[in-house]
């Protein structure tokens, strides 16, 4: 089924630093299966700020056993959806959000004895820490290391559940600091986690050798470098995994706006749901921002190609998407496309969100 929304009441607000605060959702027993979630997944928010719809993504940061639906929001300087979430939200608010999705993460297997290896920086850590979380839970054989830049010691997020996630699993979790504004003993823990630092740490402290998977979660700049270090060390792309933050100030660009009266390029069947519209889609307009203006109601979160909540399946006409990071080789081969990246080449265009 697509991600839909439900309206769900804060049950908790915590603040974890001065800049981020964490939202734990009730989850009424008839939407429980709707919002079971794989560790590494997230959820989307909307709300109406300033007269005008805003959607954000959040990762989830609970564990699978902590019988708790919680996402962090950290403010993030010109933020909308940040600033109000920090600002304005409290225990008992409800707030519409989207059922989970996402592909960040592995399966959990419980007889496995892996090494398991993070790097986050920032917020990047809230996916990072459900999977950390529900590993260390569920394979007991297994280890986790995690490499986690900060700019200093306050801004460190979930710095207590680390801390005591180590204390209680200290043979099996490792858990590392590294700190860009504040110097600490240890050299290479000091500056920013780009890949000639990583490079350093893994010949320092953890050889690609004995790494089963790699988690890499953090700003675009961070992940490309990452990501390429990573392989060049020798360790297979299949095994490194990479969860993006979506691009622009505070969360998604703005969509391309065209005016209603523009001719239309295309004309782009749309089912969903099971019921199927028309839309007409104008020159440089991609799929999903012809149907927000046309007030069709399809799924989408952060309109940068990174989340996939809007992919849907191509059956007829050919498109061009702007960019893809999230959809992998083979989905696109089997003909599924980001409608917020989608422009169309022929004149009628059909995609189907019901095929998943």
């Amino acid at each position: 089924m697509p991600p839909r929304f439900h309206l769900l009441r804060i049950a908790s607000l915590r603040r974890e630093t001065e800049d981020a605060v964490s939202l734990n959702f009730a989850v009424p027993e008839a939407l429980r299966a709707a919002y079971a979630y794989t560790p590494g997944q997230y959820l989307t928010l909307r709300a109406t700020i300033d007269g005008e719809e805003v959607r954000r993504s959040y990762s989830i940061c609970s564990g699978l056993d902590d019988a708790e639906l919680r996402v962090a929001i950290k403010r993030v300087p010109g933020g909308v959806f940040s600033s109000w979430a920090n600002q304005a939200l409290r225990a008992g608010d409800t707030v519409s959000v989207m059922t989970p999705d996402g592909r960040f993460g592995i399966p959990i297997e419980p007889q496995a004895a892996r090494t398991l290896v993070a790097f986050a920086a920032g917020s990047g850590i809230t996916p990072v820490l459900s999977i950390l979380k529900t590993v260390l839970a569920h394979e007991k054989a297994s280890r986790f290391v995690l490499f986690y830049g900060n700019r200093s010691t306050d801004s460190i997020m979930f710095r207590g559940v680390l801390e005591d996630l180590k204390d209680r699993t200290m043979a099996r979790l490792s858990v590392f600091h590294v700190l860009s504004r504040e110097q600490q003993d240890v050299a290479v823990l000091n500056g920013h986690l780009d890949a000639e630092k990583v490079g350093a740490l893994m010949r320092a402290m953890l050889p690609v050798e004995v790494v089963d998977h790699a988690f890499v979660c953090g700003p675009q700049p961070m992940i490309e470098g990452l990501e390429k270090a990573l392989a060049d060390l020798g360790l297979p792309r299949p095994r490194i995994h990479v969860e993006r933050f979506t691009p622009g100030v505070g969360g998604r660009p703005h969509a391309v706006v065209v005016p209603p009266t523009a001719p239309p390029k295309a004309i782009v069947t749309v089912i969903s749901e099971g019921s199927r519209w028309e839309i007409p889609v104008a020159e440089g307009e991609a799929i999903i921002d012809a149907a927000i203006r046309a007030g069709r109601n399809l799924p989408f979160s952060c309109k940068g190609g990174m989340c996939c909540t809007c992919r849907a399946k191509l059956l007829e006409g050919r498109v061009e998407m702007t960019v893809n990071y999230s959809l992998e080789p083979w989905e696109t081969e089997a003909g599924y496309v980001l409608t917020c990246q989608s422009h169309p080449v022929t004149e009628h265009v059909v995609v189907d969100y019901d095929q998943v």
